[in-house]
């Protein structure tokens, strides 16, 4: 299968003090293990980093925006400004047609949610990883908000997967 691992803002301001998601060190650690799968099996991996305005903890330049992980030769950083990673983006240059999309990163209801909508409409199939993709507190709890966003996006055409399924 022609699978692409799709890190959307696993960026310092989510994941690293002073405000973590709450689920920061479990979420931490499944996407460290799929990447380093997708790494093992070949796969490409494209990492997708927030680019905040001012005053968001993400400006581009600050330790906020910084990504997590390590692009390493090959793997590609895309630039975003808005939750859709393929709105003005090379995003959809960069996968190709029969790409299967492999999704993990933050926040479930924001980015996550739209870059997987948006990769269905542009013809690929999505795996959104249960545990790998995240969100603040918001008016419920954290955990409450990404379940019912993976009921949403199942329910639109997505495949959830477990962390030890894809690669």
């Amino acid at each position: 299968m022609n699978q692409v691992l799709l890190l959307i803002d696993v960026q310092r301001n989510m994941l690293r003090p002073p405000a973590p998601v709450p689920a920061a060190q479990a979420v931490s650690a499944t996407i460290t293990t799929l990447l380093e799968r997708a790494r093992a099996a070949g796969a490409p991996v494209i990492f997708v980093r927030n680019n905040g305005g001012e005053g968001d903890p993400d400006v581009p330049g600050t330790p906020g925006w910084e990504l997590v992980h390590e692009a390493l030769p090959g793997e590609r950083v895309i630039d975003k400004s808005t939750p859709d990673a393929f709105h003005d983006t090379d995003l959809a240059w960069l996968l190709p047609p029969t790409a299967s999309v492999v999704v993990a990163g933050m926040q479930s209801e924001w980015c996550v949610r739209s870059t997987c909508l948006a990769a269905l409409e542009h013809g690929h199939a999505v795996t959104l990883v249960r545990g790998g993709h995240a969100t603040y507190d918001d008016g419920e709890p954290a955990a409450d908000i990404s379940r019912k966003v993976e009921e949403e996006l199942a329910a639109a055409g997505v495949r959830m997967a477990e962390p030890s399924e894809p690669f």
